[in-house]
């Protein structure tokens, strides 16, 4: 005889999945009541033009998931493979060179979703194809002045030209993505795809919807070029609540809230007087006290807030540069990038599967781009 599952367990099964909420949410009770701070403050640390952005594109992309559009992708590049090592090399690949032109957290949001319908549709590890392209991406924003948020805003703190700033990052950048390459060569198996029986090209798609969320994600994209990230959220919301409606309640809201939480709590504990006064006592002049400064930073209140933090005390931004991108390996926090690939694909157990690969590639990756660096410096 089966039994319905009590909601007591519902409840407890989603406070489990939520942790990282909770978590992040009780840090940021825990220092306004210890450290309380003007309102002003936590609209700065709230980030609302990056929250924003978050919100047009998952708007936008559970749209065209609903099309039907991913799923068909999915199964046309499907049959144009024929090993998954060869699949999973050129989705690997498609998220680093994506990320370089359309920010990490961007490419992710195209990759994902299409990795995803890909296992659905054939024997490709998705588990372990999200957590190499959460390494794409990372990698490849590394070398773009316009990749990921923490180069851009060192690219304008230094007011390099472009090419010159891709110039400094390209040796760090080629090892991270040789690095990427030998792993996913050697961690994904050599055998044929195989198509499930049931194809993802088989559900009809909907064209309206599909073209509808297409042109807002574009539009979305370009917006977020010009920092106009707040006013595109609230034309695709509103377009998608007027003609989307259902798609617009499928929206992982929980992810937008979570990202609100760790915007909040990394915020105040970067702020906060004894970890001010910790790093008064170390002398950024030296290499190895920066770069390994913007490493941890990173494992601890993740790569952005690492970047603000220590903006005006590294003056070598360069050597910043390639630390915080560093830093974007290693445990999930390191760069908000890991937590939107493992969220969007839904893995049981993905955290720990991304800790598995990810700290080894920072313990590896970390002393060979420093040796480089010094090297060639």
């Amino acid at each position: 005889m089966s039994h319905a599952t009590s909601p007591s367990h519902d409840w407890r099964t989603r406070l489990r999945d939520e942790w990282l909420l909770l978590s992040f949410a009780g840090l940021t009770l825990v220092l306004a009541l210890l450290d309380p701070r003007p309102l002003a403050d936590y609209r700065g640390w709230l980030q609302l033009p990056t929250l924003a952005g978050l919100l047009g594109l998952l708007v936008t992309i559970q749209g065209i998931r609903d099309s039907g559009l991913v799923q068909h992708a999915a199964a046309a590049l499907v049959r144009r493979t024929h090993s998954l090592r060869s699949l999973g090399l050129l989705l690997v690949a498609s998220a680093a060179v994506l990320s370089m032109v359309l920010t990490n957290d961007v490419s992710l949001f195209l990759i994902v979703p299409l990795t995803v319908a890909i296992g659905g549709a054939s024997n490709l590890p998705v588990a372990r194809m999200v957590v190499l392209e959460a390494l794409a991406v990372n990698a490849g924003s590394t070398l773009s002045p316009i990749g990921n948020p923490q180069n851009l805003l060192l690219w304008q703190h230094a007011h390099q030209p472009f090419l010159h700033f891709v110039g400094s990052m390209l040796p760090a950048a080629t090892i991270m993505f040789v690095l990427l390459l030998a792993l996913t060569f050697c961690w994904l198996p050599r055998e044929r795809v195989e198509l499930a029986p049931e194809r993802g090209d088989d559900q009809p798609i909907a064209a309206g919807l599909g073209t509808l969320s297409l042109a807002a994600l574009l539009t979305m994209v370009l917006l977020l070029e010009y920092d106009l990230a707040l006013f595109g959220a609230l034309g695709v919301f509103a377009l998608f609540a007027l003609l989307a409606r259902p798609s617009l309640a499928r929206v992982d809201w929980l992810l937008l809230l979570t990202f609100a939480a760790i915007f909040l709590g990394l915020g105040h504990f970067a702020e906060l007087p004894w970890v001010k006064s910790c790093l008064d006592h170390l002398d950024f002049s030296h290499p190895p006290v920066a770069y390994l400064s913007g490493i941890l930073a990173s494992q601890l209140i993740s790569n952005v807030p690492a970047t603000v933090l220590l903006l005006d005390r590294v003056h070598d931004s360069g050597l910043l540069a390639v630390a915080v991108n560093v830093g974007g390996f290693g445990l999930a926090i390191g760069s908000l990038a890991n937590l939107i690939a493992l969220r969007l694909a839904k893995l049981p157990h993905g955290l720990r599967l991304l800790h598995l690969v990810s700290i080894p590639f920072l313990l590896v990756c970390a002393p060979l781009v420093y040796g480089v660096w010094w090297w060639l410096g």
